[in-house]
């Protein structure tokens, strides 16, 4: 893993990409070259680019660049999906900006090119990484569940293919039939880590006070190379959350990340604008279509407003396209969503899965109340019941709430308080992390939720 503006990104899929890019890059100048009969008077940098980036952005919206492995024949038809929406969008910008326009001949040599090097790529790639990429090997130094949970999450997280789980050493003495403890010889740590080639040991200990942790062990195998990581920094960079049970206020006071400033709110804003207002006039004809639908399978009212909590716990009211019956919450008594919720219309269910009834949000984001990219604001109702029983609910309200955000493109649909507790790990890995960077890849992943129909309820 490699940190890019505080956001863990496998580095065998940042390489991929990169490769990839190149390679796309690569199939312009060549379909360039072909019809040109081998001379060209200049490099077609510009038309290359636009290339390039439409195809790795339609990529990875159609999920090619997710660590879980998947078989040839959906990479295949993944691929073949992202083609036609590059064809699309690269026909719009040939319309928009004609001087970018490369010819039917040229774009059919770079097509058949760039779709042949892909998959060779991709199928060299996975190969020789899976065979000769070498893994950091992970010590879990600890006893209990915690522990174990470390040990789950080595065996089935998303990046196993990096990281390979290498042996447990336990901090607490165990005890024979008798009830006698078995003292443990801490000083062996450094040489059983030697022994195991483990490149981290994860401190995978709750309570750390009363001389559990071997420290002068540790700093001994730090100072020889070995990474020592904490059991929040290990979740944060393997799982993208913080996890509610392991988190303490000091680690947040004193740690790195929560950061606001007046530079990240300025850049932040111009983000929701410009986002927002594009992809409100881009959408304008689907969301005519759909307030026409609203109307005909269920009558009025097309829009419906709520109170939602936002920004310092403040107030403000959110406008969506109605999806559920009129009377779909009797005497005025907040309900949480099920699945396959009877109180949804037959349209609405639609609206839901495409996620076109979010777009009115978009008039929200202009006006200020929430931003792009978030933590999904709640109503007061649920709020009162979360804050209540989960630890640092409150701390998602530090930020402005979003139409998307990291929990909606990691996790499903939420209607509980244990979905709830869930999603909150993912939203305050966002309040710590939160840059334009992370934003935009929200945004990608959004319209690969989108598109794949991921959570919807």
């Amino acid at each position: 893993m490699i940190r890019v503006f505080n956001h863990y990104l496998s580095v065998r899929l940042l390489l991929l990409t990169l490769l990839e890019g190149a390679v796309l890059f690569q199939s312009v100048i060549l379909g360039f070259q072909v019809r040109a009969s081998g001379s060209l008077a200049s490099i077609p940098m510009m038309e290359a680019g636009v290339f390039t980036f439409i195809m790795l952005m339609s990529m990875s919206a159609l999920g090619l660049y997710q660590t879980q492995a998947e078989s040839f024949r959906n990479t295949f038809n993944r691929i073949l999906i992202a083609y036609g929406m590059s064809l699309l969008l690269i026909s719009l910008v040939f319309y928009l900006f004609p001087e970018t326009y490369i010819g039917r001949g040229v774009m059919a040599w770079s097509s058949l090119l760039a779709l042949g090097s892909v998959l060779l790529l991709r199928l060299s790639f996975f190969w020789l990484t899976d065979i000769g990429l070498p893994k950091r090997r992970v010590l879990v130094l600890g006893n209990g569940a915690e522990a174990e949970a470390v040990i789950r999450c080595l065996h089935k997280g998303a990046g196993r293919q990096s990281v390979q789980y290498a042996g447990l050493y336990p901090v607490m003495a165990e005890r024979n039939a008798d009830g006698v403890e078995r003292p443990l010889n801490h000083d062996l740590l450094r040489r059983t880590a030697e022994e195991l080639k483990v490149s981290e040991i994860v401190i995978a200990v709750r309570e750390r006070r009363g001389g559990v942790l071997p420290l002068r062990q540790l700093l001994d195998a730090r100072l020889h190379g070995i990474k020592v990581m904490d059991l929040q920094s290990f979740y944060e960079r393997e799982e993208g959350v913080l996890r509610i049970d392991s988190m303490r206020a000091s680690w947040m006071i004193f740690g790195n990340g929560f950061d606001q400033g007046m530079t990240r709110d300025l850049v932040k804003r111009l983000f929701d604008l410009i986002a927002s207002a594009s992809l409100l006039l881009l959408a304008l004809p689907i969301l005519l279509l759909a307030m026409i639908a609203v109307v005909i399978d269920s009558g009025f009212p097309i829009f419906y407003s709520q109170e939602r909590v936002g920004f310092g716990g403040r107030h403000f009211r959110i406008l969506k396209l109605r999806t559920m019956r009129t009377d779909a919450e009797k005497g005025g008594q907040a309900v949480w969503a099920v699945a396959k919720d009877p109180r949804i219309t037959r349209v609405g269910n639609f609206l839901r899965r495409t996620r076109i009834d979010e777009l009115p949000q978009l008039w929200t984001v202009l006006a200020g109340h929430m931003s792009f990219v978030g933590p999904r604001p709640e109503r007061q109702f649920f709020v009162d019941q979360l804050v209540e029983k989960i630890p640092f609910y409150d701390v998602r309200h530090s930020v402005k709430p979003g139409v998307t955000g990291w929990a909606q493109v990691r996790y499903p649909y939420g209607a509980s308080l244990e979905d709830g507790l869930a999603k909150l790990q993912y939203d305050l890995y966002y309040v710590k992390n939160h840059s334009l960077f992370l934003d935009l890849m929200i945004l990608v992943e959004t319209i690969q939720v989108v598109l794949l129909g991921k959570g919807a309820r």
